[in-house]
């Protein structure tokens, strides 16, 4: 039995489909203060919070707990800037209580949802694992804090784990059973498409004079549900005698934020309405990362990669949306 922490929230809800696809039983853990209890779709519900250790307890007392995914984690950057504290309690202490009971009761494989953020600014292009980490916001540097402590553990205490650093999460669920409900929203994707659902008026560009081709800044868009799968042969190469390790998630192709508007009213048949405004501070003209590594030691093959069907399952899903 696989326990999901944060398995409500938008990544670890469609983690949770594609595994009981497979016909592992799963436990959802969720304090509920971003996921949706709807979203719990498949597997066994039980409400409680990291910060209370015996939260977690009870729930490794009541299921044979074979391995855990981490997801429950606060990732809105700008928040961790004004609110490092929420950020640090939350994402590192809790996370020191999830593992400590795992230690407990000798549950030995972790698979970590960590973050491009750990690399900070990009001194190459495609990032590789490899890449001097040096993040540049609390909520990045959390997630680095996660790592260290994951070697540390895997050395002292024979913790087996994976820690997957995506890129940009995107699109849905493509049977749109679940999808991406974030409050407030920050993602580009999601935004555009409240345009053209008619929620909002217009998508703001924050700089159009980058070096790169159209002077828009170039992102690494990787679909939820192949975010999903990695999760998966993660833990099943970690059962398999693999090493712990690290492993960039992305698409390993870049779209720039007008290539993504442009897709969208493709996608959408709606005329999407762009201003421009500044430049946002931190914000890299490129960030796209190689996920090399994850193909070759997961055998990973991201099915769902092209620009447009992502746009369109977020979509499909967006629709539904009140």
């Amino acid at each position: 039995m696989i326990l999901i922490v944060g398995g409500a929230g938008y990544i670890g809800s469609h983690l949770n489909k594609e595994i009981n696809k497979k016909g592992i039983e799963t436990v959802i853990f969720d304090n509920l203060s971003y996921g949706h209890r709807d979203f719990v779709k498949w597997g066994t519900f039980e409400k409680g919070d990291l910060g209370n250790i015996d939260d977690i307890r009870n729930v490794f007392k009541k299921y044979p707990i074979e391995a855990v995914m981490h997801f429950a984690a606060f990732t809105y950057v700008g928040e961790s800037v004004e609110d490092p504290q929420k950020y640090y309690t939350n994402n590192v202490k809790n996370t020191l209580n999830l593992l400590q009971v795992m230690l407990e009761e000798n549950v030995k494989y972790f698979v970590f949802s960590s973050t491009c953020a750990t690399y900070g600014n990009p001194v190459e292009i495609p990032i590789t694992e490899n890449h001097p980490q040096n993040p540049i916001n609390p909520y990045g540097k959390g997630k680095l804090m996660v790592e260290t402590v994951l070697k540390d553990y895997s050395d002292a205490y024979g913790l087996k784990y994976a820690s997957l650093r995506y890129f940009n999460a995107a699109g849905a669920d493509p049977e749109s059973e679940v999808g991406e409900l974030h409050n407030p929203e920050t993602h580009l994707i999601p935004l555009i498409l409240d345009v053209a659902a008619g929620r909002r008026e217009d998508i703001k560009i924050f700089g159009t004079d980058y070096d790169t081709p159209d002077g828009t800044c170039i992102r690494d868009y990787i679909h939820v549900t192949d975010l999903a799968e990695a999760h998966i042969l993660a833990l099943e190469y970690l059962q398999n005698s693999g090493e712990s390790d690290f492993f960039n998630l992305g698409n390993g192709n870049g779209f720039s934020v007008k290539e993504v508007i442009e897709t969208a009213e493709e996608v959408t048949g709606k005329n999407i309405k762009a201003v421009e405004a500044e430049r946002r501070a931190g914000d890299p003209p490129i960030l796209v990362g190689s996920s090399d590594k994850a193909k070759e030691k997961l055998n990973w093959k991201p099915k769902y990669d092209e620009l447009s069907t992502i746009i369109e399952t977020a979509w499909n899903w967006h629709k539904k949306l009140k």
